[in-house]
């Protein structure tokens, strides 16, 4: 495995010395200010080659008049300004190269001017991936491959992330317990529950995601791996000006009939945005429909008073999502220094899908004995509204500020599923008379969060902050189940399967923090976040209650260290927490088929995470990560589990031993030719799972390694294409052992209508290669699992912008219920 490793990096630092050169990367930065000596607040400013004033970046001067130009290549170069009311100015022509990595531009004094500008479009397109110090950047916005896809099927192709699709998990390096961000605003969901949620987001309303694999001290501890912060497309301020986009294609997938199944899909959405003097409104509404399609091959051996029944079960489970999200907010800005904020965002889908599982049962000597048949009709109703006030106070010009948030957050879930199973013989006749089972799971989890925070500059430069943040979170889940009684084809209430649970958390926290320099070379960051932790999980049917109240302390440390003007070293300490999702503490039963179910473990107790790494940065373009990381009590949410005298095997969540991560990523950039870029990614992690299973010590040691590659094809002014691929190797989740996946995606685009609309053709996974397949070996437990889904698709969308496009994006916000919305349950 390591020679394989060494091969491949040997492999493409050659390609990176005999085909192009690794681009060096700078920054430029300056201020711009009225003839008067003002800060001009909202200036475009555009980064020129100084040959021939081509466009390579553009930006907007902050309420400061600065502004800053990222990523800078090697070049001569001039920097431009222009407003509206203003005559338009440049710089005078400066150098960026290896002795000159960075350069401050003497301030810009526009003077006035009576005649109206003309509008000036700046366009500046980043990789699709993009590697800064503290994170990894996937520039979904302008990428063509992503296009028409789903948000998880993007991630999929970030660096470092794998999908384990068959129990719907996010890892990083690795590692489970990410947490999922939306505009800097935690989901609540579980894990399954964010996949889910992912897996129904078109791609086409995503700007980029960021992926923080350590956090500092103001984030919430939650997240063993890290964050995934999800950032949706905003608009423009000033003026009125929008965005259209449309797309549709078909996937393809064979049923178990061997016919091939074809599933239309369909988006579009609508962005707009109004500023006009104080007053900021914008809002976006989206809808999807789509039909997909999941089928599942799970093998079993269940031992049983010495002798094996085997068990080969197929199913297939066609779906049809419908799904409908908004947003509407407003920005009130009552002074220079003072902003006032509201915003309003939610969602109503609607998943449904009818089933078939098909089992056969065979004896130790693999005879046919019986070959039930399992018909389900299910559908998933889930609705969300979330409403944030926040309010900005800048106390001067120079950074010192405080801002509020006050959160308010209601999921309604309605879940049903209608089980058939009729038991034929070998000679399908009827051994038994049919079951029928139906249940029913109203859920209502209400989030109230308030949290402030206060930046203070520091006269050394440095930067001290605070913060306090409280949540409430109450969650009711009821799980109904009846029975159909034959004899009189009349509904029964079942009591042995049905449950209540009710579940209350209080969080409190507070943290503290501080940025500043040690000597001219080396930045520091420490912090420490202080979280109380009250919880009661009661089970009404059981009458049952588990009740926890703890206190965490979470330091961070952050070094930086400067080396010479291209080598950069980063060293990063943190502790983490992840408290069990919402419905894993949940003891509801969730049937497959009468012989499979998962169900929750309100016992669950939180697993606690220490991470280090150290990253070195080359010329702001290479960057190499090695990182290590403990988790002890760590939640293996899909642990085995059988009942042989009855044939039955289950999952279920449970606090298991420790796991050890150690991790190496490679992430570099190489410029082939003038029109060919690509960005090349090589992740490798050991794992070792130390832990008992049923009294027995498990133990589990392996090494997985991820690669990914984009390449970017520029053909001429209006047209461009783009060819991106990933592979991961066989890895392990707690129990299970997956085998490789892989896949790679084409697409093309179009400028049309004079670069205000685009058309973008994807081809996704065309061979479909993207398939899962895994095993269980453990004590009595051995089976295997694959699975499969329509990830070969072609998707056409096209996109028009209109109005005003050339000014600051609308504000970001990140609300107060930022922690908690990746633990609730019930998302598609």
């Amino acid at each position: 495995m390591k020679t394989t490793l060494y091969s491949l990096t040997l492999l493409l630092l050659t390609l990176t010395t005999s085909f192009g050169q690794i681009l060096t990367r700078g920054h430029v930065s300056g201020q711009v200010n009225t003839g008067a000596g003002k800060p001009l607040e909202f200036a475009t400013m555009m980064l020129v080659k100084a040959k021939d004033s081509t466009l390579v970046k553009g930006a907007i001067s902050e309420a400061t008049g600065k502004y800053i130009f990222e990523n800078v290549g090697a070049g001569q170069y001039r920097v431009a300004a222009q407003q509206v009311g203003y005559r338009k100015m440049y710089s005078a022509v400066f150098v960026i190269d290896e002795a000159h990595p960075t350069h401050e531009v003497p301030a810009l004094a526009m003077t006035e001017e009576s005649k109206n500008l003309t509008e000036v479009n700046v366009v500046a397109k980043k990789p699709f991936i993009e590697q800064q110090v503290d994170r990894t950047v996937v520039n979904v916005e302008n990428s063509i491959v992503a296009s028409g896809n789903t948000a998880l099927e993007v991630l999929e192709k970030a660096p470092g992330i794998t999908i384990d699709r068959q129990n719907d998990q996010i890892q990083l390096k690795g590692k489970s317990g990410v947490i999922v961000y939306i505009d800097g605003k935690q989901t609540y969901l579980s894990q399954q529950e964010v996949a889910n949620l992912l897996k129904n987001t078109p791609s086409d309303n995503i700007a980029s995601i960021e992926i923080i694999t350590n956090p500092g001290s103001k984030y919430d501890a939650a997240g063993n791996s890290g964050i995934i912060n999800i950032k949706m497309k905003k608009n423009k301020n000033f003026g009125t000006n929008g965005t259209f986009i449309v797309g549709t294609g078909y996937g393809w997938a064979n049923n178990l009939s061997g016919v091939r199944d074809d599933l239309p899909k369909f988006n579009t959405s609508l962005n707009l945005n109004h500023r006009e003097g104080k007053v900021n409104l914008f809002g976006n509404y989206s809808y999807a429909n789509r039909q997909s399609y999941n089928s599942n091959q799970i093998n079993r051996a269940i031992p049983y008073n010495g002798t094996v029944t085997y068990f080969d079960q197929y199913s297939s489970r066609p779906s049809q999502f419908i799904g409908h999200s908004y947003k509407a907010g407003l920005d009130y800005f009552v002074s220079k220094k003072s902003t006032v904020g509201v915003l309003v965002n939610g969602f109503s889908n609607d998943w449904s899908s009818s089933g078939q599982n098909n089992t056969l049962i065979s004896d130790e000597n693999y005879r046919l004995t019986s070959k039930p048949t399992t018909k389900t009709d299910a559908q998933e109703l889930l609705s969300n509204i979330t409403g944030n006030v926040n309010y900005k106070y800048e106390f001067d010009g120079k950074g010192r500020e405080w801002t509020v948030d006050a959160d308010y957050v209601r999921y309604n879930g309605n879940n049903t599923n209608n089980l058939n199973t009729i038991y034929y013989n070998v000679d399908n006749g009827m051994t038994r008379p049919n079951q029928d089972v139906r249940n029913n799971m109203p859920s209502t989890i209400n989030i109230m969060a308030f949290k402030t925070d206060y930046v203070h500059p520091m006269k050394n430069g440095g930067k001290f902050e605070a913060g306090l943040k409280s949540s409430f979170v109450k969650a009711d889940n009821n799980t109904i189940y009846d029975t159909l009684r034959q004899e009189t084809k009349q509904w029964l209430f079942d009591a042995s399967r049905s449950n209540q649970f009710k579940y209350d958390e209080n969080i409190n926290a507070a943290y503290l923090n501080y940025a500043g320099q040690l000597g001219k070379k080396t930045k520091l960051q420490m912090g420490l976040r202080a979280e109380h932790t009250h919880s009661i999980g009661t089970s009404i049917t059981l009458n049952q209650t588990v009740d926890r109240n703890y206190l965490n302390l979470f330091p961070t440390l952050f070094l930086s260290r400067q080396l010479d003007s291209t080598n950069t070293l980063n060293l990063s300490y943190s502790r983490r927490i992840d408290r069990p999702d919402y419905q894993n503490l949940n003891p509801f039963v969730f049937y497959l088929d009468p012989y499979t179910y998962q169900k929750g473990n309100p016992f669950l107790r939180p697993q606690y995470t220490n991470s280090v790494e150290l990253t070195h940065v080359y010329k702001s373009a290479i960057s190499t990560t090695l990182g290590f990381s403990r988790t002890t009590d760590f939640i293996n949410r899909e642990t085995p589990r059988q009942i042989p005298a009855e044939n039955v095997t289950y999952v279920t969540p449970e606090n298991l031993g420790s796991l050890d991560n150690i991790n190496l990523s490679i992430s570099f950039p190489v410029q082939v030719a003038k029109w060919w870029r690509m960005q090349n990614n090589i992740s490798s992690y050991y794992t070792h799972y130390q832990t008992f299973y049923s009294g027995t010590p498990y133990e589990v040691k392996l090494v997985s390694y991820n690669l990914y590659t984009s390449n970017s094809f520029t053909i001429n002014k209006t047209l461009s294409a783009e060819l991106s691929g990933w592979y991961n190797s066989a890895s392990q989740y707690g129990f299970y052992r997956a085998q490789p996946m892989g896949a790679f995606s084409l697409g093309i685009q179009k400028k049309v209508m004079e670069g205000k609309g685009n058309l973008k053709l994807n081809v996704n996974d065309p061979f479909w290669l993207n398939k899962f397949s895994g095993r269980a070996v453990v004590q009595d437990i051995n089976f295997r699992v694959r699975s499969q889904w329509e990830s070969r698709r072609i998707m056409l969308t096209f996109t028009y912008r209109f109005g005003n496009q050339n000014v600051k994006t609308a504000r970001q916000r990140n609300s107060a219920t930022s922690a908690e919305q990746s633990r609730v349950g019930g998302q598609n």
